[in-house]
């Protein structure tokens, strides 16, 4: 176990910590992910993009306007969201992260590492059916196991 010794590195270590997480709500929503930030930030902030990577570029953009808006109009706004003390945590329903694991994995493939219906697993994709949280394990597990067999290729 290392020891941090100097103030500096203290002072890092405490700011790794002490930032305040924003969780982001992402949605498949026909052909474009939209996004809305979570219930700690003032107000309503809600954007789409047309790719995952498009909409985790723009989210830290879209709430710097927001704030610099509540600012400008006398709003009250946390010290930390101010401050830019906080970081991002992605949370795709399921209809974004099958949408997103397009690039990587066919829902034939998906299909097979869960054992679930290719075409239960199009509904889900398409935000057409929910799926119970049993389900989304599943799928989540299916997904990890194709990464694994990904990372297993020499």
């Amino acid at each position: 176990m290392e020891v941090i010794s100097t103030p500096q590195k203290v002072d890092k270590f405490k700011i790794l910590f002490d930032m305040e997480k924003i969780i982001v709500n992402v949605s498949w929503c026909e052909k474009n992910y939209g996004a809305s930030l979570g219930d700690n930030v003032p107000g309503a902030v809600v954007l789409t993009a047309k790719t995952l990577e498009q909409l985790q570029k723009a989210v830290p953009e879209t709430l710097r306007y927001h704030v610099e808006g509540m600012l400008e109009d006398g709003d009250e706004v946390p010290g930390w969201l101010a401050a830019g003390d906080y970081e991002f945590e992605y949370k795709l329903d399921t209809a974004a992260l099958l949408q997103s694991c397009g690039r990587y994995a066919t829902l034939a493939a998906i299909s097979r590492a869960t054992g679930m219906n290719e075409r239960q697993l199009s509904h889900y994709a398409n935000g057409t059916k929910k799926p119970r949280q049993l389900q989304r394990k599943r799928i989540v597990e299916g997904l990890h196991k194709i990464g694994r067999e990904l990372m297993a290729v020499m």
